[in-house]
């Protein structure tokens, strides 16, 4: 038996699990649906990841406090450009000022068992780890003698993952003819909701009478202005034939008066014996 048959066989490399997903953490970034962490660092995160078409790859994710960091951003950019390009499998760029920046590094081999899923797994973490350790600056050597307190970034205690956006895609160069598709589609749904809302509200009023209505106003050409004032009869006077006697109160009174003809008339007083006046002045007469 020769050397290399009693060699035992080396067993892949296991690759590792990944964490679940805590509710902070993005879905989707991009392209990719995230499956798990797979470490977490100050800087940001390295997520396991896997596009539509199945593809496996690893993100690297800035966390909240670094993503708020221009010179942070500019570092998480820098160590990007440095990966193979052969090895970026999705990204998205500084342009996406309100978000966090993100690489995907791939492509990992689908977990089978083998040591080629293993080492491309392991060479996506290393490359991403490369990425967040960039914004660290946590292996750039030291120069003359360490004194003081260590140094510290101020955003680090901010661990959160940084923005992300699902929908709507970023505006407008990464739109895709699906994008456009659903803009339009919604637009559409919403213009076509508003015309049945108000179709149903004039189907609904459209024969119900008015509550008040309205005041009816007289032209002022046939406004007419009635005043009636009370008026009581005059106190009894001597007779004229002077013997001093009043007028009987039982009895109706004449006068004589020129009518505006030049010819004279009587008209009767019908004034009640009792010397009430009535409330009414069409009772008088």
């Amino acid at each position: 038996m020769t050397a290399t048959e009693s060699r035992p066989a080396v067993p892949a490399q296991e690759v590792p699990t990944a964490l679940p997903l805590q509710p902070e953490d993005p879905p989707r970034v991009g392209d990719f649906w995230l499956r798990g962490r797979l470490s977490v660092t100050p800087a940001g995160f390295l997520y396991a990841a896997r596009n539509e078409d199945g593809k496996h790859a690893v993100v690297a994710m800035m966390a909240e406090g670094s993503a708020d960091d221009a010179a942070a951003r500019e570092r998480f950019q820098r160590a990007v450009d440095q990966v193979p390009a052969d090895l970026i499998v999705g990204r998205n760029t500084e342009d996406d000022d309100d978000l966090a920046l993100w690489a995907a590094i791939g492509p990992v081999v689908a977990d089978n068992g083998s040591s080629s899923s293993a080492d491309s797994r392991a060479i996506a973490e290393r490359h991403g780890g490369e990425i967040l350790s960039a914004v660290l600056m946590d292996r750039i050597p030291h120069i003359g003698k360490l004194r003081g307190p260590d140094f510290r970034h101020y955003w680090e205690s901010r661990r959160r993952p940084g923005l992300f956006r699902l929908w709507p895609l970023p505006w407008p160069a990464a739109l895709k003819s699906a994008s456009w598709l659903a803009i339009l589609l919604s637009l559409v749904t919403m213009l076509v909701l508003m015309l049945a809302a108000l179709l149903i509200a004039w189907l609904l009023f459209k024969d119900k009478p008015n509550v008040d209505p309205e005041p009816l106003i007289p032209p002022p050409s046939s406004t007419v202005t009635v005043t009636i004032t009370p008026t009581t009869p005059p106190p009894a006077s001597p007779s004229p034939t002077g013997t001093g006697s009043p007028t009987p109160s039982g009895s109706p009174t004449t006068s004589s008066s020129p009518t505006p003809g030049g010819t004279e008339g009587t008209i009767p007083t019908n004034v009640p014996s009792s010397g009430t006046v009535p409330t009414n002045p069409a009772d008088r007469y």
